[in-house]
Order: structure tokens, then sequence, then C-alpha cells
């Protein structure tokens, strides 16, 4: 090709005019060339891999050079992925705490216990890892460095690293992230430890006596407090001392203080003003650190301040960050005075000049000036960054990419991604692709892989060898779920590996049990024939199947592995695996709402409720029923602002009170009482003293459930405990756990499996909340199945909808300045909202209004059923342009030389009938007007209510 470019500038090179020509061709052709490799690479050439799953609570992991994974889990284990045996098993469990006692000596479920992970720089050589845990024996987060040799955590190498202290009186944020930058030194996320109620979801500034956990500016916002900053050290490499030492290295946000200002700061912090950050990252060309920051609940902006946001942070350097004081660019909360419920005077803080002068503080009052977020949304849309979607939000973080960190890779990611920085949300299931300018300034944004899922991730970072590893959490708190899994992004330059889906229409039941495979959903990018092999793995032996979507009859129970291998022409393959179990009937709950809206709560109109639960194996022998104390029912208020991890720690007192009774009722059935009484010894140790020795002992339920069975003795004296081998692994499981937790308080007591219950706000709370109703049951597990739980979920909303969160949408348009509006833009644009009981609806109040001021046309709404062209039950008025006027402006604050600025009227309110007995469907608000341009707006929505019938 440059011998005929050469020849043709030859040809040309006498006329100035066509050399010209020549000049722009070969400008264009460049430029042509640099397009196509800027191209997004086909989100196809990306392979998510599941390495393993049903993890328990997986929190942080560490990439070693030698392919390895190690991950920790929040209640103590330290687990290993080993890439040459595909096998993830536990290589040690360390004690943690994991709950918080309030000062009514209630116990709950904490976010704490082993909550972070990093391996050292020079781990080849001195075999060694770091843990951040919440210690059993004072109340204190410790970080700690131990050597692993080969796969054996060495014990007697523990080192204390930093201590940490907190309260564990009221719940969250801890943090636990960390991260090496080039120089050794330690970065480490320390959350604020602070209570999330109180605030309604606005800043923690709570100075009343007695109500220290619930004001920030003791922690987030005091420079002589670790907790709410990110810490940064230096470890030493003294192995002689009893604990290992560190220094402080030089730029630190205090580090320059003489006299350690006078015992005001702690040097440690690098930055300052955090709620809860997340996973870091050093970016290793710049040494810029970034981090994921969850925010506050507040879903509107309010007297005591804005809306909550989330953010994703870049540090260039040490500084503050701005919390409890201010959130996302600096939007500024309200000094408030939580005694008198209104704001203090001069009640608006000054990022530049920030001042903690709260009786909590024990540190310096003038602090930095506060730093604008790198990234920032809210529940709802967001202006500023609106490819992140609305719903619920926590920013968790991720890499920066350099191809040049990776000399060994064999998939390296391609070229376009090299500077950008891949964050993901736990809760949204994404993964962005930042890209910043040559000064590290915020530039764009588009989705990683965007019809891929990832979500609860907790953690994300690259191995050495260039592949993309997630740590999913899995859906529900505080629990082991299936869907918490080690998964790996593999990127493929050439022939791409075959799409691989594999389901089943049934995965438990009891024996014989028929299972339909399918692979449909499987294929090949490249068009290459495929072949299908699925194989079933149990204790009995291996079976192999080459069809693509085979029946499947398991006749003897037990647990099977399926696993769908696809092999391209070109011998590339890809696998998924499903689990099948046999022997047990999962429990069937089914919580009903007999009396009363399925949606919607109406604030002192009660409900009527049953709950039904059956199960094959436990239950009648008739009708499969299950007897009401052995199910877990719950139902909780959630205000806004109310963080849901409280609602998760309710609903796991509430199983323990009710699945203890199966546990005692088991252990009655036997002949335990012969030898053991509660809390008296008799032939054998009392079972409080039982709970008592082996409190913390993560392999407690194992080892005494085999010792049920087996029998044995030796550990309380010379009697031995007979054998019982008419018990199952499960059932000795489930005793074994009642014991286990018997000296722990009964804080939550299950409701009754049927009943009413009135819907009332309670005191002090907002109307603009949610109900959660839950309803579980967990079996007994048969003698070669364990125990299977099944919980159903219904939650119940405020009736009066934001509709700037609805669950779709077209022709939406936010703006926040001068005031926040939300219009609907272009006929037939439209707002949708998934699975509405129209139950006793009467009516739906619509308030918007059409500005002149704005040029927007008006129009109708119409209510539809299941789609923007769905059966019409509804029609508003015609809502005509016309003038908002603005009312009379306030007084103005005594002694302020501004007048105050003038007030828009309120919008107008529009009913819309709705009739009987229209069911529950997904309800599309359409906006009309067939003359409106497609930019044009219609009208601007700030409400939609759903009114009961008997409302005036």
């Amino acid at each position: 090709m440059m011998k005929n470019l050469l020849l043709l500038s030859e040809n040309f090179r006498k006329s100035k005019q066509t050399l010209a020509k020549f000049s722009a061709f070969l400008f264009c052709l460049t430029i042509t060339n640099l397009s196509f490799a800027q191209n997004t690479p086909e989100e196809n050439r990306f392979t998510k891999v599941v390495l393993g799953d049903k993890l328990d609570e997986p929190m942080e992991m560490t990439l070693l050079k030698d392919g390895r994974v190690l991950f920790v889990e929040r209640k103590g284990a330290l687990k290993q992925f080993d890439p040459n045996t595909g096998i993830i098993k536990t290589i040690a469990t360390i004690p943690v705490n994991t709950k918080y006692t309030n000062a009514k000596g209630q116990k709950r479920e904490a976010e704490e216990g082993l909550m972070g992970l990093i391996h050292d720089p020079n781990f080849e050589k001195n075999h060694w890892i770091y843990m951040y845990y919440a210690d059993t024996a004072k109340t204190q987060h410790v970080l700690a460095r131990w050597e692993l040799k080969g796969e054996e955590l060495v014990t007697s190498s523990k080192k204390i690293v930093l201590e940490v202290p907190t309260q564990r009186e009221e719940c969250c944020h801890t943090g636990g992230g960390m991260v090496f930058d080039k120089s050794g030194n330690l970065y480490l996320t320390v959350g604020n430890n602070t209570s999330n109620s109180g605030s309604d979801g606005y800043a923690n500034l709570d100075e009343r006596k007695g109500w220290e956990y619930w004001d920030d500016q003791r922690g987030a916002g005091n420079t002589n407090s670790l907790t709410g900053k990110i810490l940064r050290i230096t470890p030493q490499t003294d192995v002689s001392q009893t604990d290992a030492s560190y220094t402080i290295p030089k730029g630190n946000l205090y580090e320059t203080l003489p006299n350690n200002g006078d015992g005001l700061v702690k040097k440690e912090i690098y930055t300052m003003g955090h709620r809860n950050p997340w996973r870091p990252t050093i970016d290793s060309k710049t040494g810029y650190l970034y981090w994921g920051e969850v925010g506050p609940d507040a879903s509107v902006d309010g007297e005591q301040g804005p809306r909550g946001y989330d953010e994703f942070n870049q540090a260039r350097g040490a500084s503050n960050f701005g919390w409890p004081y201010f959130i996302g660019n600096n939007k500024v909360y309200t000094d408030w005075d939580f005694e008198a419920k209104k704001a203090r005077p001069d009640s608006k803080y000054d990022p530049l000049n920030p001042i903690n002068d709260s009786p909590n503080n024990t540190g310096l009052k003038n602090l930095p000036p506060a730093q604008k977020a790198f990234i920032w949304y809210p529940y709802g849309i967001s202006e500023d960054f609106p490819l992140v979607g609305s719903s619920g939000r926590s920013a968790t973080g991720g890499p920066v990419f350099h191809k040049s960190d990776f000399p060994n890779g064999q998939r390296v990611f391609p070229d376009y991604y090299e500077g950008k920085w891949l964050i993901t949300d736990f809760m949204r299931g994404w993964i962005m692709s930042v890209t910043m300018d040559e000064s590290g300034n915020y530039k764009s944004m588009e989705r990683f892989m965007p019809s891929t899922d990832f979500g609860s991730a907790i953690d994300m970072d690259f191995a050495p060898d260039g592949d993309l590893y997630v740590l999913e959490y899995g859906s529900a708190w505080f629990k082991g779920n299936d869907n918490a899994r080690l998964v790996k992004v593999e990127y493929n330059g050439g022939n791409r590996m075959p799409k691989v889906v594999a389901s089943a229409d049934n995965l438990t039941g009891a024996a014989p049990l028929k299972v339909n495979f399918s692979s449909k959903g499987t294929m090949d990018y490249d068009g290459d024939k495929l072949t299908y092999v699925w194989e079933i793995k149990s204790k009995a032996g291996k079976r192999v199947l080459k069809t693509e979507n085979p029946s499947v009859t398991f006749d003897k129970a037990g647990t099977y592995d399926v696993t769908l291998t696809v092999k391209d022409s070109k011998g590339e393959t890809n696998s998924e695996s499903l689990e099948v179990k046999v022997g047990n009937e999962s429990p069937a709950v089914a919580f009903n709402i007999k009396k009363g809206n399925k949606t919607f709560y109406f604030p002192n109109k009660p409900i009527e409720y049953e709950v039904s639960v059956a199960d094959k194996e436990d239950g009648d022998l008739n009708s499969g029923k299950i007897k009401p104390d052995q199910v877990s029912v719950s139902i909780d208020y959630l205000p806004v602002g109310y963080d849901k991890i409280e609602a998760s720690q309710n609903h796991r007192g509430v199983d323990a009170s009710a699945f203890a009774s199966m546990g005692e009722r088991m252990l009655n059935k036997n002949d335990c009482k012969s030898c053991h009484i509660i809390d008296t010894k008799s032939v054998g140790p009392s079972y409080r003293d039982i709970a008592t020795r082996y409190k913390g002992d993560a392999k407690a339920i194992e080892n005494l459930s085999n010792k049920v069975i087996a029998g044995g003795g030796g550990v309380w004296g010379d009697h031995r405990m007979a054998a019982h081998p008419q018990i199952s692994q499960a059932e000795a499981n489930i005793i074994v756990e009642y014991i286990l937790n018997i000296n722990e308080p009964k804080t939550a007591k299950s409701l009754p499996t049927k009943g009413n219950y009135d819907t009332k706000i309670p005191t002090g709370q907002k109307e603009n909340g949610s109900y959660i109703l839950r309803a579980a049951y967990k079996d007994k597990g048969t003698k070669v199945m364990k125990s299977l739980a099944t919980e159903d979920l219904i939650v119940l909303r405020n009736a009066k909808l934001n509709p700037e969160i609805s669950d779709k949408s077209k022709g939406t348009q936010l703006t926040i300045t001068p005031m926040r509006s939300f219009s609907m833009v272009g006929n037939n644009a439209y707002l949708a909202y998934n699975n509405v009981d129209l139950t006793d609806i009467s009516e739906i109040e619509i308030a918007g209004q059409a500005q002149t001021r704005v040029g927007a046309s008006g129009g109708i709404v119409e209510v539809r059923l299941d789609s923007p062209t769905g059966t019409i039950i509804g029609t508003s008025e015609k809502i005509e342009p016309q003038e908002v006027r603005f009312g009379p402006a306030p007084a103005a604050p005594a002694g302020s030389a501004a007048p105050a600025a003038p007030q828009r009227r309120p919008p107008s309110k529009f009913k819309i009938a709705v009739p009987a007995n229209a069911g529950q469907h997904d309800v599309y608000f359409v906006f009309k007007n067939e003359n409106a341009k497609d930019s044009q707006i219609i009208m601007s929505v700030s409400a939609i209510e759903f009114k009961p019938m008997g409302t005036n």
C-alpha cells in the first residue's frame, strides 16, 4: 500500500492543488483508521465465566501471580480458588464478631466480621497477607498480618498492624477495602460506624446528649478519629516484634502538623469526610486514588439538605471529601437542630471553610476545604450522569486499566480501555467504563458489556494475567446465596468461544424427579457449528448425554452436578453448570393478602393476611401443612432513610426465633433430655455451657453434628454421649444450631401466620416509606439432603409515587435549575409502573402543569394497561397551557440585605377515575398531544397518587 501511495504522490507532485487534495486524502485515511481503532469492542468478545457459586457472604478478594484467587467471607472464612483444579476451598477460619448489641440489650446481625483482604506487594518472597476484621474481645476493628505458607495460614505468624476503635450498638458501615501503591503504602477504607436512622436519610448531625452514635461529626468529620476515613500507612518489614509496625508516609493529610496536632489529629488519615468508602484502587500511571462511596437514603431535597447521592471519587492527594456536611458536587446540608427539629441560625455550611463545632468532636474545629465528588448520582434519574439510570444504588468501585500492568497476560483487554476506570454498582448490576482526559478530569462514560448483569458486585479487579475478576455477594443480606459467585471476564480478540446458557424446569424435589434441561440461548458469534455435551456427576458415578435439550429422571436421592459443555468447530469450548438436589422437596411458602391492596399500603387501613406453608417431607401427611410456630412471619416499616440492611437484621432475628422451635422440638423428641438440661449440669454439660464454650467457633456446627450422630466423649468428662444413627445430618445440624444459639436474647418474635395488621406509621416516622411483608420456612432436611429454606416477600409502597423513579419511561426530561422540574416531552411520552394492584383504587391523582414560560403544549393523560398502546381505563381532562405565576416572596431573614426569592405556586391536581375490579397490571401513563413537536414539553409532573375507595 505504501508503494502505491508513493507513486500516486509522484504523479501529483507538480500540481499544488492536487497535492493539497492528496494531503487531505492522507489525513482522512489516518483519521478513518484512528476512528476504527477507537470503536467500542464487540460485547461478544468478552465472556463472563462463573468459577464458583453458593458462597457465604464474600467480601473482598486478592489476586496472586500464580493464578490463585484468595477471598474472605464475612463470618471469618479465608478461601482459595485454584485455577489448576477449579476448586474453591476454605484454607482457614478466623474468629470474628458479627453482631451489634444496642443499649436495650437487643442483639442483631451486623455488617462487620471479616471485611478485607490483600496480599503484600512482595508476597512471592515473604508470603504475607493482611486481613481486616472485627475483634471478638474488644469493640474494635483490627488490621493484622499473617504468613500464608502454601495453603496454610500460619497462626503463630499473626501480627497486629493497626486497631480502629468502634462502637457496636448501632448499625452501620465498616469499609475494609485495601490497596497498595508502588511505594509500598497501604490504603485502608474505614466506614463511618454511625447509625443511619433518625436523620430521615439526610446527614447524621445529631448533637443531642446520648445520641453520639447518630452524629457523624464524632467520626467522619473528626480529625482525631479513624472512622469515616481512608488511611495510608507504610507497613514495616521487621518480623522480630510482637506486633507489626508501620510508619506515616509523607503527604498524609495531617502528617506535617507539629506535636501530632496537640493530640487532635490521626496522622494515618489520607482522606477524610467519608460515609462508607468501598473498594479502592490506584492508577499505576498517575498514582491517583479511586474508590466508590455509598451515600445516604433521602430520595428528595428537604429542609435538612439535599437528597442522597452515591459517589465515585478520585483523590490526587490528601484531602477532605466533605461528609457529613456536603454530598455530591458539594451540595450543602443544613446545620439541623434535632431537638427543636429546625435549622439553626446561619445553618448552611461553607465548603471552603468547614467547621466542626459538635460537642462530640475531639479533633480540630477547622477542617480542610471539601472536595467535590468525581461522579455522583441519586436514586432517581441523574441529570449530570444519566447513563447510570435510576433505582437502588451502592457504588462499589473498580480498577483503572493500563495495558503495561500485564506484560505476561494472554487475554489482556484491548487498547480501547487504556486509562479508563471500570466501575460497578452493587445494586444496579452494571459496569461502566469511565474515560478521563489527559489531566485526569472526567470526560465520559459508557456501559461495559451492556447486556450482561453484574448484580451484587462487592469487589472487582484485574488479575496479573489481565482477566477481570468480579466477586458477587448475592441477593440477600446476612446469608449464603446461590448466586453469590466468583466470576471472571475473559477477552478474546480471535475466535470467540461459544455463549452457553444452561437451564432446567426444576432443580429440587423428591425422588423420582424428572428434569427437562435446556440449552436455549446458547450460540456462537462466529457462526460455527456447535456440539453439546451434558455431564451429570454424583457419588454414584457419571452420566454423559450428547443432545441439546435432554430430559432426565433422577431415581435416587442425592446432589447432582450438571454441566453443559459446548464446543465450536475450531475447538473452543465454554460451559455452564447447574446443581440438582433430589430427595427433599423445597418448602412452598406463600404470603397472601386476603383483603387489602397488594401494591400499596394506606395509613391506618388494616390488611388481612394469611401465610400458607407446605412441605412434602415435614408437613401433615394429608395436606403437607406446617405448624404455625415453625414459620417465620415479619412485617416491617421502612421509612425513608432507613437502611435496608436493618430490615434484614430483623428478618434474621425472626427466622432464628421461628426456626429455633423446630430445633427444640427435635431435641426433645430424642433422648437428649436424659443427659442435658438447659442451664444446669446433669450427666452431661448444660446447653448454655456448650453454647459458651463453642461461641465463635466456625466449625462447631459441623463437628458437633457429627458427634451427635456418631457419639463421643472426652471433652466434658468421662461420660460418653451415645450415638444417634437415626438422626440425619440435616436434623443434627438443626439441633446443634439451636443449642449454640440458646444464650442469644430472643429480640424478635414471629407474627401469627394469619390475622389483621394495621399499617400505622410508627411514631416520628414519615409516610413515604414502605412495608416489607415476609414469610419464611426452613425444612428439616432428610438423611441424604440438607435443609432447604424458602421465603416469600411482598413490598407495599406508599401510594404517592415519584414520577422521576418509574420502572419504564419514554420522553422524560429533568431540570434542576432554577427550580426542579420533571417534564414529559413529545407526543406519546409515558411513565410506567410494574405490577400495580388496582384493587379498591377509585381514582388516580396527578399533580402537574403546562407552563407557557417553557412553551409546554398541554394535553391529556391516558391510563393504559400492560403497554403504551394497551387497554385504556381512564383519561384525564385536557390540561391547558397557562402562565405559572409566582407567589409573594416570604419575609426576608432578619438582618438580610437581599430580598427573598418569590415562590412558585403549587401545580394543579387532576383526577382520573379507575373502574372497579381492574386487577393487577403494569400501568402506563401516556401523555398525548398530536400537535406537539418531538422536542416540545407537554407538561411537567411532580406526583402520581393512587387513591383508595372512600377517600374524600
